[in-house]
């Protein structure tokens, strides 16, 4: 009979196919959110959504295949995200923004690949670090309730960021959009208000969470004693979702700026150096279980959440703006004809 960790990696290997959908379906995604065609993706996102629930009934439940059932069924309905997508681009020439493939897309390539990398590695270090809390998880004595009250969680705090990243995809369009058209008043503005809605969002999810925390157990588990688990860790699970509203909105407006390689930085340290750390030690030396190792990522969560907010309230827009103007001149654009503080 398989482990429990045969059956994680035989997912995984299954998962791999998906790996190259993402890498060609966030570069996509980011060029139709500049060109705001943001309801495009959310049909195709609809019509993906409702084959999605078809493949996931006849191969995980009708042909009884599994786990292997749902690995095929989330590659396939990824790969039918980025076709669509790339259809409708191919199709329609996204209104004009897409003229055909050139060689002038490999001009001044290192410049793009620096930034790519920083971005790259300042996702990395967070996604990684939320699947070390898993693996860390598994040390524990008992560690099968463990780790399912942690998945829980972590599938709540997931509902969550759907509307976080939202959030994040918006303000780093809407930052990068604005800065590039010499608006840094407007750029500065947009932050706020996004920042403001995201917190609010926030207070409400977590007043939801706390509210249902001995009933939102039970939609994921019939385990008396996950159910039990998941409910000590619901406190923390409410503190972590109102961070995580404001956290992603914050993250995308270093995306839409290009901070990209100090925040990598920023997560690193904050992370690696203090949120991992503090979890072993509270989790294991403390005895305090999955509760101490989900405290340690607050404190990471938390330091990066205050390092974010002092550096985006002591930006100088203008300067942000000036910048963003040189490279958009640099390729031949043009900009706003009036610079607003």
């Amino acid at each position: 009979m398989l482990s429990f960790w045969d059956h994680a990696g035989k997912f995984a290997l299954w998962m791999l196919p998906q790996l190259f959908a993402y890498a060609l379906n966030f570069p996509i995604q980011k060029f139709l959110q500049a060109q705001r065609k943001v309801l495009v993706m959310a049909w195709i996102s609809a019509i993906v959504l409702v084959l999605h629930a078809l493949f996931s009934w006849l191969l995980i439940l009708k042909l009884g295949w599994g786990l292997i059932g749902a690995a095929i069924t989330l590659n396939l309905s990824w790969w039918l995200i980025v076709i669509l997508q790339l259809l409708y681009i191919f199709i329609t020439k996204s209104d004009g923004a897409w003229s055909g493939f050139s060689w002038l897309a490999f001009a001044d390539l290192w410049a793009f690949v620096k930034l790519s990398l920083a971005s790259a590695v300042m996702l990395c270090l967070e996604f990684w670090y939320l699947m070390l809390l898993v693996v860390i998880t598994g040390r524990l004595p008992n560690a099968l309730i463990a780790v399912d009250a942690i998945s829980v969680c972590m599938n709540i705090q997931g509902w969550d960021a759907m509307i976080a990243i939202g959030f994040n995809a918006a303000i780093s369009v809407r930052v990068s959009n604005e800065l590039g058209a010499g608006n840094a008043r407007a750029a500065k503005f947009s932050v706020l208000v996004v920042s403001i809605t995201a917190v609010t969002i926030g207070v409400c999810c977590t007043i939801l969470v706390l509210a249902t925390r001995y009933n939102f157990p039970f939609l994921f588990t019939n385990s008396e004693a996950v159910a039990a688990e998941t409910t000590k860790l619901s406190i923390l699970l409410a503190i972590t979702v109102l961070m995580n509203c404001l956290q992603p909105v914050l993250s995308g407006v270093a995306v839409g700026a290009g901070w990209q390689s100090l925040v990598a930085y920023i997560n690193l340290g904050c992370y690696y150096i203090v949120g991992l750390p503090l979890g072993i030690l509270l989790g294991f030396t403390f005895g305090f279980g999955a509760e101490g190792i989900w405290s340690g990522m607050i404190g990471g969560i938390g330091l990066q959440t205050l390092i974010l907010i002092v550096i985006t309230s002591i930006t100088n827009w203008r300067k942000e703006a000036d910048e963003a103007a040189s490279r958009v001149m640099k390729w031949g654009g043009s900009t706003g004809e009036h610079w607003t503080e």
